[in-house]
């Protein structure tokens, strides 16, 4: 008995220090603080934190945090001195207005984003310009961006553009590698229920087993299982993804298929077993 629970013990301790490392990994990823633009003491701090990608409708929801820093400001940065006016990139779906002397709000903005298609879920990839300018009284003031992602299904990457008195990021938007480890487990079950499947299938026919109820109702309930398991894929694939063409469709039609060939297989038997009990 020990022989058998060492090496289980082992394993799962394997196992769940490998999760905790790739945990950790993914969070120091998403903790992850891209600072571009001027350090002047005197600029504007712009805090640029994704909130949530929408690869079906091509863009994503960037909550902006403004903070006038210096003579740029007063009450601890809460207001600034006069109308400050933040301009974005052509990506970015509106500017940013501020009175003087009033209270800074929390704003988000819609970015879209460029390249890849939803399609090629999960290995999808999208691009897009994350950018801000600042306009004090008319007068263009030095920016500073700090940009940051808070959507647990994609992980960003940055590459600074601009000068230093401008703060603009390219930024590539990716599934996170959580995602893409859990969709890579789903094609693979989908793939080893269609194998059992496909194995027991083979089995009945060529045992001439005939109408096995219980294995036929394991088939209709395997094809219906895997089409709510696929539903559970995170992010809402469309149909017709990688997903689909990769695993989920041909698992489907390998169920249907072995379902549909043991029933007519079954009743040819149980036809010629009853003509031989009649003779």
């Amino acid at each position: 008995m020990l022989s058998v629970l060492l090496p289980i013990a082992f394993l799962i301790v394997g196992a769940v220090a490998l999760g905790s490392w790739l945990q950790f990994t993914e969070r120091q990823v998403i903790d992850t603080v891209h600072t571009v633009g001027s350090p002047a003491p005197d600029r504007v701090d712009v805090e640029a934190t994704v909130q949530r990608v929408d690869a079906a409708a091509r863009d994503l929801v960037l909550r902006v945090r403004v903070t006038p820093r210096g003579t740029l400001g007063e009450e601890d940065g809460t207001a600034p001195v006069a109308d400050l006016t933040l301009q974005t990139t052509q990506a970015t779906l509106g500017d940013l207005a501020f009175k003087a002397h009033e209270r800074i709000t929390t704003k988000d903005l819609q970015v879209a984003v460029t390249d890849g298609s939803i399609s090629d879920y999960p290995f999808d990839t999208y691009e897009t310009d994350i950018g801000f300018w600042a306009l004090l009284d008319g007068k263009e003031v030095p920016v500073r961006l700090l940009f940051s992602n808070n959507d647990t299904l994609f992980s960003v990457s940055t590459t600074p553009a601009g000068s230093r008195q401008e703060a603009e990021l390219g930024v590539k938007v990716s599934r996170s590698g959580s995602l893409l480890v859990f969709t890579a487990f789903m094609m693979i079950v989908m793939w080893a229920l269609a194998a059992s499947v496909l194995l027991a299938a083979w089995y009945v026919i060529t045992h001439r087993q005939g109408l096995l109820w219980p294995a036929l109702a394991w088939m209709a309930a395997t094809l219906f299982a895997l089409a709510a398991f696929r539903n559970t894929a995170p992010g809402t694939p469309p149909i017709g993804c990688v997903l689909d063409w990769f695993a989920f469709l041909w698992a489907e039609t390998i169920v249907a298929l072995c379902l549909i060939t043991v029933v007519f297989t079954g009743v040819r038997t149980a036809l010629k077993a009853d003509d031989t009990q009649r003779t």
